[in-house]
């Protein structure tokens, strides 16, 4: 298993979340719920600590590693957001080519391949450089401690805001997969793909630290 770890930047803290957060989470997702159409954000406290049991669940499976994002000014949880799809690929293999469904990583065995996502921030720290840092902060962690070869990043393709969000990192759109999974307005969602890969992280890095450099805290 990955042991959980506290990822600091200069504007956010990623500290491993935990039930003891579901004041904070509640309280985060309790400003104007009004850009949250299509992204899963939990509503009040049973369904927050509902929201924390999925996702510690995920972890003990060993296929998450999910964060409460605190911004440091301030010193309140904004928002949360992990670490999915964990995935280690083994040679030979011990399952049928073209399959990806290895053993779960840990410490000893990173992930191979990552997606990070479920991520949502409370309107007050939208469009500042929260998101930039926090997706800093994690690739980094992926690419060079884990050393992950690629890292995937999806969102509802009516999400033109999350959309564009992910194309400002700089990873790179592979495609739509159509009626993929339920949605969180209660219908089927089409789901976009982007992914970065470890040859194209230094440019992604170079992006985000100017990004970060001319954004606001």
């Amino acid at each position: 298993m990955l042991t959980p770890v506290t990822l600091r930047g200069r504007l956010v803290c990623l500290e491993p979340m935990t039930i003891a957060r579901i004041d904070d989470l509640c309280s985060a997702a309790s400003e104007d719920r009004s850009t949250y159409t299509y992204t899963n954000v939990p509503n009040g406290p049973e369904d927050t600590e509902r929201y924390i049991d999925g996702a510690l669940m995920s972890f003990a499976k060993g296929r998450a590693l999910p964060f409460v994002v605190r911004h440091i000014e301030t010193g309140r949880i904004v928002g949360a957001t992990r670490f999915l799809d964990l995935e280690v690929f083994s040679w030979p293999p011990p399952w049928p080519p073209g399959v990806a469904s290895g053993p779960s990583p840990s410490d000893a065995a990173p992930p191979t391949v990552a997606e990070i996502g479920s991520t949502w921030y409370a309107p007050s720290v939208q469009r500042t450089g929260v998101n930039t840092e926090c997706k800093l902060l994690m690739l980094t962690h992926a690419f060079e401690t884990w050393h992950t070869t690629r890292v995937t990043l999806k969102t509802d393709a009516r999400n033109m805001r999350s959309r564009t969000a992910i194309q400002r990192l700089g990873a790179a759109f592979e495609g739509i997969r159509r009626a993929h999974v339920p949605a969180s307005d209660g219908g089927i969602r089409d789901t976009a793909y982007y992914s970065i890969l470890a040859a194209e992280w230094p440019e992604v890095r170079n992006n985000l630290l100017e990004r970060l450099q001319r954004s606001r805290g």
